[in-house]
């Protein structure tokens, strides 16, 4: 039985001392404060697998991603979402939740995949959106109560493990607004229930205020992003953001990007002072959340970039601790898999990551990997 031994250790809840872990035919048999190790890794910090609760892996990270789309075949595109999952992998996430892609390629990836190439993918197959609505490109347009009713139906026949649906615009497709929404309440709810009905959770891509407010109101899980966008700016509402709070709903912040020397969009620039105020304001209400980075939509974007994103967030203010917790133990309770992943403890997959030093005193050691394990496998 191979037994780990680390300085220190990050069961997903809290940071301990110096443990051995025992794995046995792909999952933790048990964690010791003592004992022979078969590896010893020295003065690391062991962490459950990294978990990135919203990548793109069918795009290419590239300055024009939805162009690079286009002109790939499923097959051509399979390849490339080969290779993003490897880095992302390499980066120590050993989990993804896959929020929109082409043709259910993420599905077919994920089953597809050994556990030594990738990490595991929770994949939501096409976003439901309106006609020409935001990616609809992607395949997933659906229109009225009984349109988005069919689609879920569609994803749970197919074995989607989440239901992605654009409750407002974005930015990567013309013709489609941030700030304003897509669906009404009456499609939204039944979009809800009818992922409910088949087991499924369903996340929510919201950006404007209204749109964000009525993902609350329908039921959604997870919302995805939160910014509070408006045309111009964004401006955190703090009546919808106390709703928040006081919800069952995880708001999953989209943060992590390598450096670059490009400046974003104009459009985007102009928004970043309003869309940092609103994650300030989300963290001071004690809103539940999780990151997801957002993997693939450009070049700051790069697969693998999650580790980054607790980093950002600590320099808005955010504790250490609570930001290990959301990209581990918390995203596992999002992701619904809090059963066998982002924790370290017996029965749990051995899915592991081992960083220099200690990510509490400094998270920027996240992007200093030592080792990853995928299901007890080392894979760096």
């Amino acid at each position: 039985m191979p037994a780990i031994r680390a300085r220190r250790l990050f069961d997903g809840r809290e940071l301990l001392g110096e443990r051995v872990v025992h794995v046995e035919d792909g999952r933790i048999a048990a964690v010791a404060d003592r004992g022979v190790a078969d590896l010893d890794l020295g003065d690391v910090t062991l962490l459950p697998g990294l978990i990135d609760c919203h990548v793109h892996l069918v795009f290419d990270a590239g300055v024009d991603p939805v162009a690079g789309l286009a002109g790939a075949t499923d097959e051509e595109l399979l390849d490339r979402m080969r290779d993003a999952a490897a880095a992302t992998l390499a980066a120590g996430v050993t989990t993804v939740r896959d929020l929109g892609d082409r043709n259910f390629l993420a599905l077919r990836l994920a089953r597809k995949l050994s556990v030594i190439e990738g990490p595991e993918i929770l994949a939501a197959g096409p976003p439901i959106t309106t006609t020409k609505g935001h990616c609809w490109f992607l395949g997933g347009e659906a229109d009225g109560v009984d349109g988005v009713r069919a689609a879920v139906r569609e994803r749970a026949r197919r074995g989607a493990h989440v239901v992605k649906m654009m409750v407002t615009g974005g930015e990567m497709t013309p013709g489609t607004h941030s700030h304003l929404r897509q669906y009404g309440l009456a499609e939204l709810r039944a979009a809800v229930e009818e992922a409910h009905a088949h087991g499924l959770p369903i996340a929510a891509h919201a950006h404007a205020g209204a749109g964000i407010a009525d993902a609350l109101a329908a039921g959604f899980d997870t919302i995805e992003h939160c910014s509070f966008l408006t045309e111009d700016s964004a401006e955190p509402d703090p009546a919808i953001i106390a709703r928040l709070a006081a919800s069952d709903v995880i708001v999953s912040v989209t943060a992590g990007m390598v450096p670059s020397d490009q400046p974003p969009p104009p459009g985007i620039a102009r928004r970043i002072p309003g869309i940092l105020q609103s994650l300030r304001a989300l963290y001071a209400a004690g809103v539940p959340f999780v990151i997801g980075s957002d993997a693939g939509i450009g070049p700051i974007k790069p697969h693998g970039v999650l580790p980054h994103g607790p980093a950002m967030l600590v320099g808005l203010g955010y504790a250490p601790l609570d930001t290990l917790r959301a990209v581990t133990s918390q995203a596992a309770r999002a992701c619904r898999v809090a059963d066998r992943k982002g924790s370290i403890m017996a029965g749990f997959d051995a899915d592991l990551l081992a960083v220099e030093g200690d990510p509490l005193a400094d998270v920027t050691a996240l992007l200093r990997p030592v080792a990853v394990f995928r299901m007890g496998r080392r894979v760096r």
